[in-house]
């Protein structure tokens, strides 16, 4: 049975390139890179399929079977992951396979067995390839606390962001770093800062847990992986309101619905003090997507930044959370104070510079009507 569960015994069999093993369908994502290719998805009752350039592509076989489902995914976890998939229906692992390292999610569902397997280049990108509509990247690796925020759904780049951020704050100050991940994506190298990454499961029960702990260790900066709960945002908030500087993400689409999401995490009879801490606590919220590109080399990225000053800070105390996007329009100068902008507005400008289709642009923007205004204004 140990053989069977090897990440090179050949099981699937393709029409065309003959019998995939686990390793084979990963090392597609080397060849290809993991801007390209980030996803591979693996279930009972279909074909593999990996998402290419945002899009879903079968691989040209039959339908996966329940052994077959067990002899890709269960090479990939551990003896104690697979007890814990087989008790909780679900499971989050990694995998490392040259320069990528895989964040994967094993889940029972309907049919059997199922897995998510994401790709993460272990190369950290440059801050300024990351693709910033503008140099606010530049206040925010020179802030010294505050809680910054990077939104958007799953596959948007939200990781990829942050250690770009991190890693250059790593390289140009000395400061203590910590991290709770779920799981651990990319590697921090050891350069000018002191960095200590943990994982939620392996070495931590849960992310308020770490955070806790973190408090006691004297940290600069501290990254969370995810605000999953009222608890683990009550402790991010207190964290960045005391001098610390913490990363965080969200699954929101844009700024102001990430203020909102944050308020529903809470009773009715919390919400002015969260708003109030949220609104002395909070830095930045960067809320982006990867859209594809014009010439189907893969897919750049369109952000929305909030920069939370003084007008932003009042209106979230208020409560008029929705009067925050005229600040995103507005706001705009090359100023510490200002250097927003919305979703729209940056994807009017990549097409503009011939980066991404119109009608892509439409379809990814959060309100056609405000594209169009911002498209008519920068044509202009």
């Amino acid at each position: 049975m140990a053989d069977d569960y090897s990440v090179s015994v050949k099981v699937y069999p393709t029409e065309k390139q003959g019998v995939f093993s686990i390793m084979d369908m990963l090392e597609y994502f080397e060849k290809h890179g993991a801007m390209r290719v980030s996803d591979l998805h693996i279930k009972v009752g279909a074909p593999p399929a990996y998402r290419i350039d945002g899009d879903l592509v079968k691989l040209k076989g039959p339908n996966i079977n329940p052994e077959m489902a067990e002899k890709l995914l269960y090479p990939l976890m551990s003896e104690e992951k697979r007890r814990k998939l087989r008790s909780e229906r679900s499971v989050d692992c990694s995998y490392r396979l040259g320069n990528l390292q895989f964040r994967i999610n094993m889940f029972i569902e309907n049919d059997g067995l199922a897995g998510a397997i994401r790709a993460l280049s272990m190369d950290i990108p440059n801050l300024e390839s990351i693709g910033f509509p503008n140099d606010v990247w530049k206040d925010i690796t020179n802030l010294q606390h505050g809680l910054v925020l990077v939104t958007g759904i799953t596959g948007a780049g939200k990781s990829t962001t942050i250690a770009s951020m991190i890693d250059r704050i790593n390289e140009l100050k000395a400061c203590r770093i910590m991290t709770a991940e779920d799981p651990i994506e990319y590697v921090f190298p050891q350069k000018n800062s002191m960095i200590s990454q943990r994982e939620v499961g392996r070495d931590l029960k849960s992310f308020h847990q770490g955070l806790r702990e973190m408090l006691r260790q004297d940290p600069d900066i501290i990254f969370v992986g995810e605000m999953r709960d009222a608890e683990t945002i009550s402790m991010t908030l207190m964290a960045a309101e005391t001098g610390h500087l913490v990363f965080s993400t969200l699954h929101t689409r844009d700024a102001t619905g990430s203020i909102t999401r944050i308020l529903d995490y809470f009773p009715a009879g919390r919400q002015a003090e969260v708003r109030n801490q949220l609104s002395l606590g909070l830095a930045y919220i960067i809320s982006q997507k990867l859209v594809p590109r014009n010439d189907a080399s893969g897919r750049i990225v369109a952000m929305e930044i909030l920069n939370n000053n003084y007008a932003c800070a009042n209106l979230i105390r208020i409560g008029k959370v929705e009067q925050i996007y005229s600040q995103l329009q507005t706001k705009t100068r090359n100023q510490p104070d200002e250097k927003m902008i919305t979703l729209e507005k940056h994807l009017a400008m990549l097409v503009k510079e011939n980066k991404i289709d119109l009608l892509e642009a439409k379809r990814w923007a959060n309100d056609v009507k405000c594209f169009a205004d911002a498209l008519q204004r920068i044509e202009r």
